[in-house]
């Protein structure tokens, strides 16, 4: 795949991501919500390897922005760690089951813990409490970027 092709799909990734994590709101519990911009990172972290990790990171801060002014950087930096670890396996990893693994285990770690730990942190919010909160919202996620992981096989790229 040429540059010009990569930076195009990167951008429609990114695109795509913020139309459904910012428009396409089901909410669940409290504030959180089915984040639906998951499914597109997961098919982007399958397919284009570490350089999908954009599509999750810049989308997650544009569409924060535009829903409410202002984010907080905990979300990027839980994206940039599922995206580096993703974008690394899921290419080179052949079996099914073992890519979803991967992924529930990474979204686990960067939205419960990563999350957690700099929100707790910086904002000073009492653990038991964020963590509940950002388990809840790591089910809900994993949820969403298996599906995109299981939808890569039916939505191929070109490369």
């Amino acid at each position: 795949m040429k540059r010009n092709q990569k930076i195009a799909f990167l951008s429609l990734g990114i695109a795509l991501y913020v139309v459904l994590s910012a428009f396409v709101i089901i909410p669940i519990v409290n504030r959180i919500k089915l984040d639906l911009g998951y499914i597109v990172f997961g098919i982007y972290l399958n397919t284009f390897g570490i350089p999908g990790t954009i599509v999750g990171v810049l989308g997650c801060i544009i569409a924060e922005l535009l829903k409410g002014g202002s984010f907080r950087i905990a979300w990027p930096i839980g994206q940039a760690f599922i995206g580096f670890t993703l974008g690394y396996l899921l290419p080179k990893t052949e079996k099914m089951w073992l890519k979803i693994v991967y992924s529930i285990l990474s979204v686990f770690i960067g939205i419960a813990l990563i999350k957690t730990v700099i929100e707790v942190w910086m904002y000073q919010f009492p653990w038991a409490l964020k963590f509940a909160s950002n388990f809840t919202a790591f089910i809900i996620d994993a949820i969403a970027m298996v599906i995109g992981v299981l939808l890569n096989k039916k939505i191929r790229i070109t490369k």
